[in-house]
């Protein structure tokens, strides 16, 4: 049986996650193939494209066992590969590569639209493509520009019909041949504002990205710097000279420079600060500070603890049950009876297990945990080594106390890059 773990999601948000054989990561999904079979369409294969010299493969929806925004797994070892390598059927409709930016037409054959996005719906262990979304909120999150898009255009209007109402312009779909690419605003610099500035900055390679900042005057520069993600961030002040970011910062507010400053090394900060008004560097100084708060003021109790003992398919067959009120729910930590870490089991994990295997079958045993005195630029670290999607935290017996996600992390901006 599938599991799914939205209801609802957009095919653009699941093209390109990594797909598994059980625990072997074999390529990306690059496709949905669908087929007419009533009111809606019906998802019967995914495509995976693979690296470099193997052939990509088409795999029938029965076989899939996990989908989400992070993952495909399939029921499948990597030696049973080799029986579908082969092209979607011919009757089939491919949403990536025949739906989407394609024009349409509405109920009335009168606007002519163009599919930004189709949204997939599951029930009942299947997934329709239920809908094909035209709005620019959803065009700009397909360039990349989350920002943009949370800026210019309304999530909420509904720019969006059901795929009962759409009908291809043309008879024969075919690849779409063009491609969406970001272009960079022709207009005079001084005319963009730096939110925009922000998100063309994020999308330039390295060099690009450098020069376009160093033709900003200083208050443009500095209201960009405050925009761009902390990445960005610590590239440019990194290619800057340490005067002109100074400058910079002296621009900003105290939060707003301690934001910036707290995500670099501690020796080029103080570089920095010793360069700033004396008066506005203490400020910052303090702000600073609360970076080395304890971690476990934002953690979180609400996970998932079992036993060694609990099977796997039993968690799986209860999992929405577990996951309800909690906030950590794509790993399970097994602890024993008086609270001790023992081990941690991701979600792809359970999928994936034999019949019969517990918990204490399939967990990883060497686990990644913050201890409880630690602090967010500590935490920050861990999650940039790592990139889990989720921390765990003990105290000194190894006992758990709760958990910090990378979704809270982001919430600290800029504390996780």
């Amino acid at each position: 049986m599938v599991t799914v773990l939205e209801s609802e999601f957009f095919l653009s948000e699941i093209l390109g996650r990594r797909v598994f054989a059980r625990t072997h990561r074999i390529g990306r999904l690059s496709d949905l193939a669908i087929v007419e079979t009533g009111k809606l369409p019906e998802v019967t294969h995914v495509s995976v494209a693979r690296p470099y010299g193997y052939p990509a493969l088409t795999i029938p929806w029965d076989k899939v066992l996990l989908i989400s925004n992070h993952e495909v797994v399939l029921d499948m070892g990597e030696e049973e590969l080799a029986q579908f390598e082969r092209a979607p059927q011919e009757n089939a409709i491919l949403l990536h590569d025949h739906i989407l930016d394609k024009k349409i037409l509405d109920l009335d054959d009168h606007e002519v639209e163009v599919v930004y996005d189709v949204k997939l719906a599951f029930q009942n262990g299947k997934l329709y493509a239920a809908e094909v979304d035209f709005s620019r909120y959803r065009a700009l999150r397909r360039l990349g520009l989350h920002k943009l898009a949370k800026l210019m255009a309304d999530r909420n209007k509904e720019d969006r019909v059901s795929w009962l109402y759409v009908q291809p312009l043309s008879a024969q779909l075919g690849s779409f041949a063009g491609s969406i690419k970001l272009k960079v605003p022709k207009a005079d610099l001084r005319e963009i504002h730096p939110v925009d500035l922000a998100d063309i900055l994020e999308e330039l390679e390295g060099g690009q990205r450098v020069a376009l900042f160093n033709a900003l005057d200083a208050e443009q520069a500095s209201d960009t710097l405050e925009e761009v993600e902390p990445r960005v961030q610590r590239e440019l002040i990194h290619a800057i000279e340490k005067e002109r970011a100074a400058m910079l910062i002296n621009e900003m507010s105290p939060a707003q420079a301690a934001d910036i400053l707290a995500i670099l090394p501690r020796d080029e900060a103080d570089a920095i600060l010793k360069l700033i008004d004396r008066d506005k560097s203490s400020r910052v100084e303090h702000i600073i500070g609360q970076h080395d708060e304890q971690i476990l003021l934002y953690a979180s109790p609400e996970l998932i603890r079992l036993p060694a003992t609990t099977p796997a398919a039993e968690v799986l067959d209860r999992y929405r049950e577990l996951a309800t009120g909690k906030n950590v729910v794509t790993y399970v930590y097994v602890t024993d009876a008086a609270g001790t870490l023992k081990g941690v089991v991701d979600l792809r994990g359970i999928v994936a297990a034999e019949p019969g295997q517990s918990l204490g079958d399939i967990m990883t045993e060497h686990v990644i945990a913050l201890p409880k005195d630690a602090t967010l630029r500590e935490a920050v670290m861990l999650f940039e080594r790592y990139n889990f999607r989720a921390l765990p935290i003990t105290d000194e017996n190894h006992h758990l106390l709760g958990a910090v996600s990378s979704r809270d992390m982001r919430g600290l901006r800029p504390r996780l890059a």
